[in-house]
């Protein structure tokens, strides 16, 4: 199977199997949206969601958070992994977007990395998600759910997965396809024991087809 064909076979397959697909963070403005995905950070997000209604609700807007205190956001962040970071990266993101952007969230992935606790991953949530660009964000679950069915091969870094995902994959439905392979990882192909019985994938996955030579 050549490379154009299994993307073409698996884009289909997730056409058919997962029409709709979006990220299960909740979040009622792209302010909160941006909140929501800093505290993702190796954290899950049945744990993230649980947090940020209180969250939300003390910090509706940048201007609100950017004077908050540490100690203040800790208090409601602190179920999650890494709060005193994250407290941090909260008030210093809230106050860089009062400062130099007009409270509101940037379109283009410089300026979002600008911000604390925005990395290429957190940036290209946001722009795909709030703006529907053709933006890869790459998690663990794209970057391992990519290299197992063969969407990459021997991938050294996120950026590279990324790279190669957006070549291959056409730009408009890029936006879902980060869901479609995100939400795979976390539910059929999982790190520990990918459920290969209850996957669709199984004629066009690389890993698939190894260890059935090897049974």
């Amino acid at each position: 199977m050549t490379t154009k064909q299994r993307y073409q076979q698996v884009i289909e397959w997730f056409k058919s199997a997962m029409p709709v697909a979006e990220t299960e963070l909740h979040y009622d403005s792209p302010f909160h949206l941006l909140l929501a995905v800093i505290l993702s950070a190796q954290c899950t997000d049945k744990r993230v969601n649980l947090i940020t209604p209180a969250l939300f609700e003390r910090f509706p807007t940048p201007e609100s958070l950017a004077t908050a205190s540490s100690d203040d956001v800790f208090e409601l962040i602190r179920s999650c992994s890494y709060p005193n970071n994250k407290a941090r990266h909260l008030i210093g993101a809230a106050k860089m977007l009062v400062e130099e952007f007009n409270s509101e969230i940037p379109s283009n992935i410089d300026a979002l990395t600008k911000l604390p606790g925005v990395g290429r991953k957190t940036a290209n949530v946001m722009l795909a998600v709030v703006f529907n660009k053709a933006a890869m964000a790459v998690d663990t679950h794209v970057f391992r759910v990519s290299e197992r069915i063969g969407l990459t091969t021997n991938s050294k870094s996120p950026f590279e997965t990324e790279k190669t995902l957006c070549k291959n994959i056409p730009a408009e439905i890029i936006p879902l396809a980060h869901h479609w392979l995100i939400l795979h990882g976390r539910y059929v192909c999982k790190a520990r024991r990918p459920d290969c019985l209850n996957c669709g994938l199984t004629q066009q996955c690389r890993y698939f087809q190894q260890e059935d030579k090897n049974i």
